[in-house]
């Protein structure tokens, strides 16, 4: 064989495996439909990004993220929800149940994937957390009641004095966690003010202390989540203690929190969107639960309020901020 025809299927040789990886190569897209402002969610997003590269996938690389954002505005969520349908994305990335609602109504085909799902089977989203069926999968906020009545119970415990808890709730929540929250107040002794607060967080808030309460209880959505500092502030100012139903009220100045890790959440939701890339049907992908929930306090609030925290609270804490 001559040396240049050779040098020539040689040359054709590698470039062969070099021109097959060029045409191989794909950029997956997937959608994002969030209620929160982008400000206001970012630690959401890096999370689960953070959760997308670990499964091999990477923004600017072989992956596009379609970002939508209702900047509060629950009624601006199913024209988002279509304009993602039309962007042809693989997956729809949600948080909670409007979200859920609104991509279930623009798309039956599209795999959805939700990271902070409520009552999941009660909603009709899913027909059972095992075998979900149809488009959609995720992970559920839900821990069961417990949680909730946990949470009651340590703020009880931070501020003893503690008689008569307003719960400002977010609709629907006070639907799915009234029976939990009935239940600690009835062990505790402690009476309860059910306030509607998701349009008016001042009057809500002045209505509370009318009916003379001396804690609060925040049982909130992604609505609420998204002004979770003018909720602080508020508590701060009527000088209230409170728990809340999400860790990041804590880092905006909040007393405590009990609960799961929304962060987390979404960072675990990248593992459903990779086995969907990869080929798996969301139907056929259990819904999880937490595993994990976590107790924060606040000891700089605690003490703008006067509250001298047992160390036996303390010790409980998985973080204080001091």
């Amino acid at each position: 064989m001559k040396r240049r025809r050779f040098v020539a299927l040689i040359g054709g040789a590698l470039a062969a495996p070099i021109a097959w990886a060029q045409q191989s190569a794909r950029v997956y897209r997937i959608g994002w439909l969030g209620v929160v402002s982008p400000s206001l969610s970012s630690h959401l997003r890096d999370a689960f990004e953070q959760g997308m590269r670990d499964q091999g996938y990477v923004v600017g690389k072989n992956l596009v993220i379609e970002y939508r954002f209702a900047d509060g505005k629950v009624e601006r969520l199913e024209g988002l929800a279509r304009e993602l349908v039309a962007k042809e994305v693989e997956v729809i990335v949600v948080g909670t149940n409007p979200n859920i609602a609104a991509a279930k109504a623009a798309t039956q085909r599209i795999p959805i994937v939700f990271a902070v799902g409520t009552d999941v089977i009660g909603q009709g989203f899913v027909k059972t957390l095992a075998r979900p069926g149809g488009n959609i999968t995720g992970l559920t906020w839900d821990v069961g009641g417990g949680t909730v009545s946990k949470a009651i119970e340590l703020l009880k415990e931070a501020a003893p004095r503690t008689s008569r808890l307003a719960v400002l709730y977010e609709p629907p929540y006070q639907v799915y966690y009234r029976e939990a929250v009935e239940e600690a107040a009835a062990r505790l002794r402690l009476s309860l003010v059910w306030i509607d607060a998701i349009n008016d967080f001042e009057g809500s808030f002045s209505g509370a202390m009318r009916e003379r309460v001396n804690a609060v209880y925040v049982l909130a959505g992604a609505r609420m989540f998204g002004r979770r500092a003018e909720l602080v502030a508020l508590a701060a100012k009527h000088r209230l203690p409170a728990t809340y139903v999400n860790l990041e009220y804590v880092d905006a100045g909040g007393l405590m929190a009990y609960a799961p890790n929304v962060a987390v959440s979404f960072r675990d939701a990248a593992r459903f969107v990779g086995k969907i890339l990869k080929g798996a049907k969301p139907g056929d992908l259990p819904v999880e639960q937490p595993t994990k929930i976590e107790f924060v306090i606040n000891l700089k609030t605690a003490k703008a309020l006067g509250l001298k925290v047992s160390q036996s609270v303390l010790l409980r804490a998985d973080r204080v901020i001091e």
